[in-house]
């Protein structure tokens, strides 16, 4: 039995590992940040030196990109800062750390798919301070496995999925961006690789990519969750090609997967497991929709 601490637990990541892992062999503990504050070292010890961990999963970050282009110091604070008492304290106490990370430590220039080993260069704050996380996690110790993923979403929290079919609900009319070029990646798949590397005796420890299979724009993404929510809502999703926003975003910031196709093979296609989270959500409303 593994002893795994999860930090950030609230989080649509956190809930997502805790929803699937109630019948696991292993020991998870899971801390929100009101549990553990990672800005603070010591309340990190504290809890590492009560009980001998064998993972951490960081899930806690700073994820408001566009607020954080104006709450620098705080994105910082928790996004580099805080993964730096984490790295630091995993190292005091021998504990092995999945770190998740972004896409957007990218800038968008490339026209095929970001390679781990390709140049970073970020071009908002958000992306700044998770490359700064990263390297902070790089010189303190090597036992570790960064996770670069993107666009995730869940049935937990606020994330684009729950956006697009409450509006839907709603009946609201929405103008969403052809601009950028990614991949949606489920909470659940990502869960599913990060139980994989805790299962996995002999993964070498790096750097790795995390999504699902295939790509799209925020606009394409909007009309298939709208097609699978409810196939005869027509006309409500419009494309635009600009979207005024505060950060700068990469424009294609597609991962490519084959260092991790060496090690994991059940890379399901993105609609795919997009149905899953949307079948979830399905449920969910016909129960609340019952009780009321």
């Amino acid at each position: 039995m593994k002893r795994v601490a999860v930090l950030g637990a609230n989080g649509q990541l956190g809930r997502t590992i805790r929803s699937l892992t109630k019948n696991s062999k292993d020991d998870y503990s899971f801390f929100t940040k009101q549990d553990i504050d990672v800005t603070d070292k010591n309340n990190l010890e504290s809890a590492f030196n009560t009980t001998s961990f064998d993972f951490c999963i960081n899930c806690s970050a700073y994820t408001n990109v566009e607020a954080a282009e104006t709450h620098i110091e705080e994105v910082f604070s928790i996004n580099a800062e805080g993964v730096k008492n984490i790295a630091e304290v995993c190292n005091t106490y021998n504990t092995k750390l999945i770190h998740i990370s972004t896409d957007y430590v990218f800038d968008g220039k490339k026209q095929s798919p970001y390679k781990t080993d390709d140049k970073t260069n970020p071009i908002n704050q958000y992306g700044k301070s998770k490359l700064k996380g990263e390297s902070y996690i790089q010189e303190t110790f090597n036992k570790y496995f960064i996770i670069r993923t993107s666009w995730l979403y869940s049935a937990f929290g606020k994330n684009f999925v729950k956006t697009i079919i409450n509006r839907i609900d709603e009946n609201k009319a929405l103008k969403i961006t052809t601009e950028e070029e990614g991949t949606p990646t489920s909470c659940i798949d990502l869960s599913k690789f990060i139980f994989y590397v805790i299962d996995e005796e002999k993964m070498p420890y790096g750097i790795y990519n995390f999504s699902a299979q295939g790509s799209t724009s925020w606009y394409g993404f909007a009309c298939e969750i709208a097609n699978q929510y409810n196939s005869e809502i027509k006309g409500l999703i419009s494309p635009t090609d600009h979207f005024k926003t505060q950060a700068q975003r990469p424009k294609y910031s597609v991962l490519n997967l084959s260092k991790t196709e060496k090690v994991y093979t059940k890379l399901d296609k993105w609609e795919i497991s997009l149905k899953r989270v949307v079948e979830i959500l399905k449920n969910e409303i016909k129960s609340k929709t019952k009780e009321s």
